[in-house]
């Protein structure tokens, strides 16, 4: 094991107002908002306050901009109170921090979001200094949602991939996660990033978008979500691929075995939302991988830290201890998947 210690998240801070709305309306016409509250939001800050919820005994850091306005000093204080390191967290003038509206409706905690990029959008290389920390992983996120770091070079890299490669060189772990969003050169900026990517996290719109496979069925087609991880794994990511979508997750490892995972089998009334659910299952995630997990025992804690998340319809508020979230699965079980062959 590393001598290295900790996470490092950087990549997109966000302000969430979170709306619980009572349907999702047609265009011109009228829903209810029947409840709301401000939040957390981005991938970094979702899986730093995660982690800091589920009361991890390892150091948090996160590197990003916000604004030098009233939203960013919010985060700041919301993130030294979780005891988040923010000494790469660093205020601009040049734009607002960044916030997201986050729709969710109440009856079946779908979500929806309209998103201001402010001052994320300025994030680029020179924001991160991995001689600073002695951290053993750095998570990066979201991809697509980055306008700097996302930006094509004329040698078909892009910052973000100069950027995993330097935390590389520093000795540190790295794990990517993407964004759902329409991108003409979606395929292009992800494929620069991967042969720099340790753990790449991302779900089965994201997978799918990147692998050329459609994967967006229902039910979920186990296998061909199978066939994606391994495409990825392909196109040169270190150690694993793992998709995880509404009824459980897949995670594809370099020696050639794949694993799948059943989500949680929730009762009626358990999802109180769906927003920052897959930030908490790349929390995890990369909780078992920073521990020494086998691939099984972390993609049983991820699953169980995003039913933890469906509890509260904020990104972190349903987070608890590490114990309290694998409770969940004694005592909800797991769902049942169909699957080929090859996976039995």
């Amino acid at each position: 094991m590393s001598r290295r210690n900790g996470l490092l998240a950087g990549g997109n801070f966000i302000i969430d107002h979170v709306k619980l709305i009572n349907a999702w309306p047609e265009q011109d016409m009228l829903a209810d908002i029947r409840g709301e509250t401000s939040s957390n939001g981005g991938g970094p800050y979702n899986v730093l306050k995660d982690l800091a919820a589920m009361r991890v005994g390892y150091p948090l850091e996160a590197v990003g901009l916000v604004g030098a306005d009233a939203n960013g000093d919010w985060i700041l204080a919301d993130c030294r109170d979780a005891r988040i390191g923010t000494a790469q967290l660093r205020q601009t003038d040049r734009a607002p921090t960044s916030y997201t509206d986050a729709m969710t409706v109440t009856e079946t905690g779908r979500r929806t979001f309209f998103h201001q990029r402010g001052a994320n959008a300025l994030l680029g290389e020179t924001d991160f200094d991995f001689g600073a920390t002695g951290a053993r992983l750095f998570h990066l996120g979201y991809l697509m949602l980055l306008n700097e770091m996302d930006r094509l070079l004329p040698d078909g890299t892009t910052p973000a991939a100069h950027v995993l490669a330097a935390a590389r060189k520093a000795g540190l772990m790295t794990s990517v996660d993407i964004v759902s969003t329409e991108n003409p050169n979606f395929r292009a900026i992800a494929e620069a990033a991967l042969p720099h990517t340790d753990h790449l996290v991302i779900n089965e719109v994201e997978a799918g978008k990147v692998a050329g496979i459609h994967l967006k069925t229902v039910p979920v087609d186990i296998d061909a979500v199978c066939d994606a991880a391994l495409a990825l794994l392909g196109k040169g990511v270190g150690q694993r691929v793992v998709i995880h979508f509404e009824t459980g997750a897949v995670a594809a490892d370099t020696c050639g075995s794949v694993t799948v995972q059943p989500s949680l089998r929730l009762p009626p009334g358990f999802i109180a939302g769906a927003t920052g659910a897959g930030d908490a299952f790349a929390a995890g995630y990369l909780h078992g991988v920073h521990e020494g997990f086998s691939t099984s025992e972390c993609l049983r804690l991820a699953v169980c830290t995003a039913a933890a998340c469906l509890t509260d319809p904020t990104p972190s508020g349903g987070l608890r201890a590490v114990a309290d979230c694998l409770r969940l699965a004694e005592e909800h079980g797991f769902k049942d998947l169909s699957f080929g062959d090859r996976m039995a």
